[in-house]
């Protein structure tokens, strides 16, 4: 559904932006950490499981930098964090939060790639974040699960976490030249309103070759349509957020 793929691009992007960014990694196959060319599994190094159940200072020994972005990798040691989490009693639900709160001063951004299904980990998540973007695959079956999704935010919102908000519905993988994609866009935007991006995610070749390489799309193919994408989904981003415009060091003319 590109979640992954919107995670770490939207990151590199505000990084490259000059804003104070970390991207961290909580889904198990440790995805974000191929996809800008991190060894998920350097030793000696924090992982965002280290940040759940470590010591919380750990997090100052970052992984990877490159270009401005940290990024705390995930790996398979967080298949076991379901189970672990429930071992934490009442702080259970709150580990991440309570964990990430003392370094949130350090970052104007902190993105979480979160696990593709729902859980404790993905309601930690939920707990410990602001604001929400929901990446929908272009395709007509990705809309099913879109209302169950809202509704159990709606839930989290009421129970656990009232400033929690839907940024934006993000469609992606998309293909405007089939008439069964633009019914798709048609239809989230008419259920969904101004709750979806202007932006569109076109499925191209590029924005699938780029992780292979440890690249961003900002570095694979910079001038390419699935940048010019996510770039115009950080404008988007930092609109909805009402976020001052840095200076956009990556920003250079077209050799």
């Amino acid at each position: 559904m590109g979640k992954t793929t919107t995670s770490v691009n939207l990151a590199a992007d505000l990084a490259g932006r000059n804003y104070r960014t970390l991207l961290i990694d909580l889904d198990p196959q440790g995805n974000a950490a191929t996809s800008i060319g991190a060894d998920r599994y350097q030793e000696g190094k924090t992982t965002s499981y280290d940040l759940l159940f470590g010591s919380p200072e750990k997090l100052e020994t970052i992984l990877h930098e490159k270009s401005g972005l940290n990024l705390l990798i995930g790996n398979v040691s967080l298949i076991r964090a379901d189970l672990d989490l429930l071992k934490l009693g009442e702080k259970r639900d709150t580990a991440l939060r309570d964990s990430l709160r003392p370094h949130l001063h350090n970052y104007d951004f902190v993105i979480i790639d979160s696990p593709p299904s729902l859980g404790i980990l993905t309601l930690n998540i939920l707990i410990a974040s602001h604001s929400v973007v929901i990446p929908i695959q272009g395709e007509y079956l990705a809309l099913e699960g879109l209302s169950m999704l809202l509704d159990t935010l709606g839930e989290i919102t009421t129970t656990h976490n009232p400033g929690l908000e839907v940024l934006g519905c993000l469609v992606t993988m998309i293909d405007l030249r089939t008439n069964l994609a633009q019914q798709v866009v048609a239809d989230v935007r008419s259920h969904l309103g101004d709750r979806v991006f202007q932006t569109l995610i076109p499925r191209t070749v590029r924005l699938s070759e780029c992780p292979s390489h440890g690249q961003t799309i900002f570095e694979y193919d910079r001038w390419g349509a699935g940048a010019r994408a996510y770039d115009a989904l950080t404008n988007e981003v930092l609109e909805r957020l009402s976020m001052p415009k840095k200076n956009e060091s990556k920003k250079e003319a077209k050799a």
